[in-house]
């Protein structure tokens, strides 16, 4: 597999130990399903072509982004180019049956496909559903098959059940005979919260995972502990939300969403401060985003997010444009960065 341009975008990094190598910059499909904005089909297919246009290599998705929709768009889009040349990711542990109950619009979907999540992380549950994404993308090579949002921000007091349908009742053994077998090269996990992916380092070995936030201009915490303990074990990290949500996208004065919900006050004014320092070094705050976190050597490749083609052109020129090392060293100097962060002039 080899990136279309020579650029940072389509620059290749090892993901995990298994001879996977992903691209700077990846696509996430979450909005190909409707997060927040409804997208026509043909908004859909331009954002993936202006992506595999712009050097991008690796896509990932999920049953859970629109209740399939996503999964049917980017397996349309993509079955136009040459499998060899792009790496896959999707999801397991819902599996979606015909609607019974309005949706409410929670999740933040919108116009999503008439189907519910019933979660499962059994043995059967995983297969299952790893075989029902098979047949929404039209694609049988699925490269990384992730085990989406176990852990207590998700189920709260109900995430021992889910842990152990994925240990005792054969999840995690389901991914290892995926794995196995060659069905998929990589599996892992795809989560919101860094204590997710420790509690399942110490008891399965994963290749990688898919963090959206956690890492990002706006917090580091993850440098105590994950961040460590995953380059030790050689498992790679996705990078998802480098924009937490949308806040650090374009800053205060644009959309005000932080981590799914309504951005904080504290975080409000901590983005007005990253703001004040981009702006004195003609940086902008998107720019910084996206190429912050892909500086740790744990971090494979940063995911974003488009809802449209020009929005991933955009993304892909703020993750090429040159950054001044007087940005990181000003942002360190502000107590803006953690002083441990690797930035990318190190």
């Amino acid at each position: 597999m080899t990136g279309a341009v020579d650029s940072k975008v389509a620059k290749l990094r090892p993901l995990g130990r298994r001879g996977l190598q992903v691209t700077g910059l990846g696509l996430g499909t979450a909005p190909l399903g409707g997060l927040y904005h409804d997208l026509s089909d043909e908004e859909a297919f331009n954002t993936v072509a202006a992506a595999w246009d712009a050097g991008v290599r690796f896509f990932d998705t999920a049953p859970h982004y629109g209740h399939t929709k996503a999964e049917h768009r980017l397996g349309d889009a993509l079955r136009r180019y040459p499998r060899d040349q792009y790496v896959l990711s999707t999801k397991a542990g819902r599996r979606f049956v015909p609607r019974t109950t309005p949706y409410d619009g929670s999740e933040g979907w919108q116009n999503p496909l008439p189907f519910q999540a019933i979660y499962d992380y059994t043995h059967d549950g995983i297969l299952r559903s790893f075989e029902d994404s098979q047949q929404r993308l039209g694609i049988v090579e699925i490269d990384i098959l992730l085990i989406h949002d176990i852990g207590r921000v998700t189920h709260g007091d109900k995430n021992p059940f889910y842990w152990q349908q994925l240990t005792e009742g054969g999840g995690f053994r389901a991914l290892d005979e995926l794995r196995s077998s060659g069905l998929v090269k990589a599996v892992g996990l795809g989560v919101n919260e860094g204590a997710a992916i420790l509690e399942v380092l110490a008891e399965f070995d994963i290749d990688c995972a898919l963090l959206a936030g956690r890492y990002t201009l706006l917090e580091q915490a993850t440098l105590d502990d994950l961040l460590p303990a995953c380059e030790a074990r050689g498992v790679g990290i996705m990078l998802g939300g480098a924009f937490n949500s949308g806040i650090l996208a374009r800053g205060v004065r644009g959309d005000l969403k932080f981590n799914y919900g309504a951005a904080p006050q504290e975080v409000i004014e901590r983005v007005a401060r990253l703001e004040a320092v981009c702006r004195v070094h003609d940086v902008p705050l998107a720019a910084a985003a996206l190429q912050f976190p892909y500086a740790h050597p744990a971090i494979a490749t940063v995911l974003t997010g488009a809802r449209s083609a020009e929005e991933l052109r955009q993304n892909a020129a703020s993750f090429e444009r040159p950054i001044p090392a007087e940005l990181w060293t000003a942002l360190r100097d502000r107590g803006l960065l953690d002083l441990r962060a690797p930035v990318p002039e190190d």
